[in-house]
């Protein structure tokens, strides 16, 4: 468990004050994956570097697995520090020496015998899939193998935490999707607790089972993926959902079909809102066979999150006004959201 209790962090430069962090408090389950997301400057960065102390909270406590890590001594943090691992944007590899050595580095400064050192490297290296490589050099292998390569290393000294600093920000979409499935990989098989730092949701929706978003050295909102990314309060949430959750219509579109049909007091507009089993349910087909209104469908958009269907949907509703409102009522009734959207809403 990690835990950060009232944690604030400022820097000192040339007289003036910067406040990179106010008054976290947060708390990271044994297990979890957890994503931290912001825009660059947010304080995500210097939040995880308080979790192996290479930052001091300027006020506040930071505890791994109950340990007050303010009050250790700078051998007992040397101990809390091997028990967690590190992977970094841009790898941090030694290109002056072999995938083999590289890997070997975190077991070398500990004093492991060499056999010891070649058997879990190459176990590492079969794990990562990169077991031919291990007489390479870094400028041989592509940006996803040395992240890989990056991934071995910090599993070296069979680490609790695994922290991740942007770890996929250098890399092309399609390696993106294989490093962060090897890292739920990790989690699952080793039930290493990993805590993700990024800038993109699409990573927070991939493999997280929690998020914080943070603002200005701030958490502006946090809790389980599905929660946050089903019902973003914040302004920066929800931009940030909206950039894999495309739930919004053009207005221009909805202006046009409002012009076209010319009788507004039986055409009304809504937003469908979908969870679980909602989802993945027929009620729209159903809604349709009763004939009770017209359904025109004007946008829709799915995903799967935590294995749970996510999913938003704008329909126009054409009848008299008391169908429309059993039609609202037949769907609010099968757990589906819905929201109507005015002409002014959209103007």
């Amino acid at each position: 468990m990690i835990k950060f209790e009232n944690v604030s962090k400022q820097y000192e430069r040339n007289g003036i004050t910067t406040q990179a962090l106010n008054n976290i408090n947060l708390t990271i389950a044994k297990g979890d994956i957890y994503g931290i997301i912001g825009y660059s400057g947010a304080g995500k960065s210097t939040l995880v570097r308080l979790i192996n102390f290479l930052e001091r909270p300027t006020e506040g406590s930071v505890r791994i697995h109950n340990q007050l890590l303010n009050q250790l001594s700078s051998q007992e943090l040397r101990q809390v520090r091997r028990k967690i691992g590190m992977i970094f944007q841009h790898f941090n590899l030694l290109e002056s020496k072999t995938v083999f050595e590289n890997v070997a580095i975190p077991l070398v400064l500990i004093k492991k015998d060499k056999q010891t050192i070649k058997q879990k490297v190459y176990e590492l290296l079969e794990f990562v899939g990169l077991s031919d490589k291990a007489n390479s050099y870094p400028k041989e292998l592509s940006g996803g193998q040395k992240q890989r390569i990056g991934i071995a290393r910090a599993l070296a000294n069979n680490p609790d935490i695994l922290l991740c600093d942007e770890a996929t920000s250098a890399l092309d979409p399609q390696t993106t999707q294989s490093i962060l499935d090897l890292i739920k990989q990790i989690n699952e098989k080793y039930k290493i607790t990993v805590v993700l730092i990024t800038h993109e949701m699409s990573v927070i929706e991939r493999i997280c089972h929690k998020v914080a978003v943070m603002e200005k050295g701030n958490i502006i909102e946090h809790g389980n993926v599905l929660d946050v990314f089903g019902h973003p309060k914040h302004h920066t949430t929800q931009n940030f959902v909206s950039s894999v959750i495309n739930d919004q219509i053009p207005s221009g579109v909805v202006e046009n079909l409002l012009k076209i049909e010319g009788n507004k007091n039986n055409i009304k507009l809504f937003k469908l809102e979908f969870l679980g089993r909602s989802a993945s349910e027929p009620v729209i087909n159903s809604l349709i066979l009763q004939q009770i209104v017209i359904v025109n469908i004007l946008f829709a958009h799915m995903s799967e999150i935590e294995k749970t269907v996510l999913g938003s949907m704008f329909v126009q509703l054409k009848g008299e006004n008391n169908n429309i409102d059993k039609a609202v009522h037949y769907l609010r009734e099968r757990g589906v959201q819905v929201t109507e959207i005015k002409q002014w809403e959209i103007n």
